[in-house]
């Protein structure tokens, strides 16, 4: 009895020991992050990745089986597949389609097979007997996703300018509305919502111009002056909403995406001048940067922490994070593309027309 009690308690002290190691591991990478984070650009995230080889681009995406999904996703120019789990299985390419497991508790198995269309695109992916279906999100190859709004925009647009915002209490600060591009002209703008190249495919606005805040603006062109001295600039689709814009966008989206539009009986961030919808674009081509997901696509793709897509894209969401985080922004939870400005909440919920703005009304 007493070898075993000492055999006990060797083990679970070594276990203690273990798990010990475990969190000053985590706590010394944390603090490695967080330093990284603020030093400049160049030292803050890995190295650039290669561009994803041009093969490779039509086998990732999302395969679904029941209620399994698996990620395939492109890193170090080789395919990986991530499972709900976060197993990550490097995937070694043999005849056509098929592939075996390259390393990995799974590198004595058989492997798969993907299924693929005419032109190359995976379709499906076939794992022993089981069919792992492609879902085709909307919105691939760099296309615009879009629904269809529950009911005729005219209508929407009707109620919503007849609406009125929900009542605040509370002590405001005055709304100082300034128009991003005249405080620094290399900021490009490509305001989706003046267009019909958005995701309910009808303008909403009748001006392309983006205003903020004054000091959300002002941190938006501190992040583009740093985000230059790397090679890149910052392109902003929105940013100021009225809140009638806002009423229509809700009232026009279905219940399963509504994470992706604002409640308009709390209001928006948006509607208050504190919210920027942006990207990046390369200075040396002015081509917008390619990203996991499209803009406004209401995806699980459009998250800022969705696993797939190409290493070069991870990268590039990263860099545009970096950089407006670092000027008092954070990023909404389920948008890469959406940032919100500290102290919002101090500002009052707007919904004056950009044309009201430029008149003083």
């Amino acid at each position: 009895m007493d070898s075993i009690a000492l055999l006990t308690s060797t083990i679970l002290h070594t276990f203690g020991e273990i798990m010990m190691t475990r969190m000053i591991r985590n706590l010394l990478i944390s603090a490695f992050v967080l330093f990284a984070f603020t030093c400049s650009p160049t030292q803050s995230l890995p190295p650039k990745p290669a561009t994803c080889p041009e093969g490779l681009l039509g086998f990732i995406g999302e395969y679904a089986h029941n209620s399994d999904t698996l990620y395939v996703l492109e890193n170090g120019q080789k395919l990986i597949m991530q499972t709900k789990k976060d197993e990550v299985l490097p995937l070694e390419f043999q005849n056509g389609g098929s592939f075996r497991f390259a390393a990995g508790k799974l590198s004595n198995e058989a492997g798969g097979v993907f299924e693929q269309n005419n032109a190359g695109v995976a379709t499906g992916l076939k794992l022993g007997p089981r069919l792992f279906v492609r879902m085709f999100l909307g919105g691939e190859g760099g296309g615009t996703f879009r629904i269809t709004p529950l009911r005729p925009v005219a209508d929407l647009r009707r109620e919503a300018l007849n609406a009125s915002p929900p009542v605040e209490n509370g002590q405001f600060l005055k709304p100082m509305l300034v128009e991003v591009t005249l405080l620094d002209s290399t900021i490009k703008i490509d305001i989706r919502y003046a267009s019909t190249n958005n995701f309910a495919s009808t303008p909403f606005y009748s001006q392309a111009r983006a205003f903020l805040q004054r000091p959300a603006a002002e941190g938006v062109v501190r992040a583009n002056t740093k985000l230059r001295s790397v090679g890149y600039g910052l392109l902003i689709h929105d940013a100021y909403r009225p809140w009638y814009v806002t009423k229509m966008f809700w009232d026009a989206t279905a219940e399963d995406k509504k994470i992706f539009v604002a409640d308009p009986s709390k209001g928006s961030r948006h509607n208050r001048g504190c919210a920027v919808d942006i990207t990046l674009y390369d200075l040396a081509t002015g081509k917008v940067i390619e990203m996991p997901s499209g803009y406004d696509e209401f995806s699980k793709r459009a998250y800022p922490n969705y696993p797939g897509g190409t290493s070069l894209q991870r990268w590039h969401r990263e860099l545009l994070r970096w950089a407006l985080e670092q000027e008092g922004f954070k990023v909404y939870e389920w948008e890469w593309w959406h940032f919100d400005f500290q102290g919002w909440e101090k500002y009052p919920i707007g919904t004056l027309k950009f044309e009201q703005i430029e008149s003083g009304k």
